[in-house]
């Protein structure tokens, strides 16, 4: 499941959370939205607590895809403390985004320890 952020909820959602929040930027007109979706569902899966993952429709939330300059869909940012950390666009599919979200694993893994409560201190990303 994926949480559907607006620009109202935006700033608690996203950047007051207190694990990194992963924003998919999408439409619903968008095919490679649609596409890269179970991709999403399953590194959230993957990640479980220690990540957010979140949508925002682009065209319902025109000043939020002002603000993070959006030149194409879906964009991913990557946002841990209220900043930017990461952001991917412009990938041609599955293989891409794949490639990306490992990163992202790869990269957050290390610092996954930061967020987690001591019952879960052991878990990490873990890779497909």
């Amino acid at each position: 499941m994926v949480l559907s952020v607006s620009e109202r909820t935006f700033t608690q959602e996203v950047l007051e959370s207190p694990v990194p929040v992963l924003v998919n930027f999408e439409a619903p007109w968008c095919g490679l939205c649609r596409i890269i979706h179970p991709l999403l569902l399953q590194f959230k899966a993957q990640c479980g607590e220690q990540i957010k993952l979140v949508g925002v429709n682009a065209d319902e939330n025109f000043k939020l895809s002002t603000t993070y300059k959006l030149k194409s869909l879906p964009t991913l940012i990557l946002v841990e403390n209220g900043i930017v950390r990461h952001r991917l666009e412009g990938f041609r599919g599955r293989d891409d985004l794949r490639l990306a979200l490992e990163e992202i694993k790869l990269t957050y893994g290390n610092r996954s320890k930061i967020y987690s409560t001591p019952k879960t201190a052991d878990l990490e990303c873990r890779s497909a």
